[in-house]
């Protein structure tokens, strides 16, 4: 083998190499980008929770209220 198809061996794997770099790097911002969009379903569905629970417990304070309101009168 001469020098030149040396050269032009490595430089055509140097190539294959790059675009095997650029496809994962590309499947990495994809993988990243979705892990992202579950992260902010999540924090969505948990401000949904939060939201929820604090309505449940002012619900709950009110009924309480009511029924202290309701044994006094008896």
């Amino acid at each position: 083998m001469t020098t030149d198809e040396d050269t032009a061996m490595v430089a055509a794997q140097l190539a294959d190499l790059t675009r095997s770099v650029e496809q994962m790097a590309k499947q990495l911002k994809e993988v990243r980008d979705r892990a992202d969009n579950q992260q902010d379903r999540a924090d969505t569905q948990q401000e949904r929770i939060d939201l929820a629970a604090r309505e449940l417990t002012e619900v709950s304070d009110r009924l309480q209220a009511a029924a202290n309101a309701l044994r006094e009168s008896i």
